[in-house]
């Protein structure tokens, strides 16, 4: 009788093409609009050199130490020797964003003000620093540049370094692909509110026909509630392989991690729904409006819309981050692509797990107390 009713109830499923487009084509087509608005966002953060002029002169060549200077910025800067002249056309065809020249004085000329000019202005200012400190040491102590104690005044020594938690690079992108599969596993609601319905002799005529039947009401909603999580965990593991393999975005190496992810994420949006829908008891639209508003908040707070206002509610509020079945499925791929260690993901995965056997206490509790006067 189990598996009867198990294979009955994916018939069902597949054949309902409104849930079926919510539930797998809805993704699949966001996640390719995703796709298309952020495919330049990371590498719009790629650095690009500054393109300056310096003019050629008599005092520039009374000053080698600034040329010196400049060759050793190259990692910043890409240089052109030229005249007054030329350097000022340049500058008005907007091929290069400053030019420097001696006149007498180190002077910097532009023709509007943006990050690289402040750049260019941010060099200048710690040559003419380090020019400044040599000379006061030279006037009141001779002997320094003898005893080459003037030799680290011009290097610059970092002593932090930036170690990545995990090899993956950082990327801005993936957090918002993470919450779009943090809402395809909370969408499993719709699954799940169906199911419930389908049982209620109140608001479905299958509903009415299962509970006149001679069989075990429970039998018959767990059957259900597996074709469900079958058919959610299928639709999310084609989701994350068009995603991989077809839009390119990575999700890290942990497949069997990712892999149990998404089993947990997929029964914790199939039960969220259940429980939803034995709590309301009005008609099945209601119960759907519920579950689309309150899983586009949940959505909303773990980023999927924003990632600043993930961030402010783990800073300001953390506790609503713990509380919120998408921000914890969004934090355990998160901390599967970022950490090394796993102490995160199974924190994640355990309160998920806690969501889960709460829905599924709330909706068997509810259900059973269900009685019918008439049929």
């Amino acid at each position: 009788m189990f598996l009867f009713n198990y294979r009955y109830r994916l018939k069902c499923i597949f054949k309902d093409r409104q849930l079926m487009f919510w539930t797998f084509m809805f993704p699949i087509l966001l996640a390719t609009l995703f796709n298309l608005a952020f495919a330049n966002l990371s590498s719009s953060d790629n650095f690009k050199k500054v393109n300056v002029a310096v003019v050629q002169n008599e005092q520039l060549d009374q000053n080698p130490a600034f040329v010196k200077a400049l060759d050793g910025a190259d990692n910043l800067f890409v240089v052109k020797y030229t005249t007054q002249d030329q350097a000022a056309v340049l500058l008005s065809d907007h091929d290069i964003d400053g030019y420097i020249t001696f006149d007498p004085d180190l002077n910097l000329v532009v023709n509007q003000s943006s990050l690289n000019q402040t750049i260019i202005r941010g060099f200048l200012d710690d040559f003419k620093q380090s020019s400044a400190t040599i000379t006061t040491i030279i006037t009141q102590n001779p002997s320094a540049l003898a005893n080459g104690n003037l030799e680290g005044i011009s290097s610059r020594t970092e002593y932090l370094k930036a170690v990545a938690a995990n090899q993956s690079n950082p990327d801005p992108v993936v957090n918002y692909f993470y919450a779009m599969i943090a809402m395809t596993c909370l969408y499993g609601g719709f699954l799940g509110v169906k199911e419930v319905v389908a049982i209620q002799a109140d608001l479905s005529d299958v509903g009415a026909r299962i509970n006149l039947a001679p069989t075990n009401k429970l039998t018959v909603f767990l059957a259900s509630i597996m074709a469900a999580t079958t058919v959610q965990l299928l639709e999310l593991l084609i989701l994350l392989a068009f995603i991989i393999g077809v839009l390119g975005i990575s999700f890290g190496d942990q497949l069997g991690y990712i892999a149990l992810t998404c089993v947990v994420g997929s029964l914790t949006g199939v039960t969220f729904g259940t429980c939803i829908a034995a709590i309301i008891k009005k008609g099945e639209g209601l119960k759907i409006g519920i579950l689309i508003g309150s899983t586009m908040i949940m959505c909303f707070l773990a980023g999927m819309m924003s990632a600043n206002i993930k961030y402010t509610v783990m800073t300001k509020a953390p506790i609503l981050g713990y509380l919120n079945p998408a921000n914890l499925i969004t934090d355990s791929f998160y901390a599967l692509y970022y950490y090394n260690t796993h102490t995160q993901f199974f924190t994640d995965i355990l309160l998920l797990c806690g969501f889960t056997l709460f829905f599924s206490s709330v909706t068997y509790f509810v259900l059973r107390r269900q009685k019918y006067a008439s049929l």
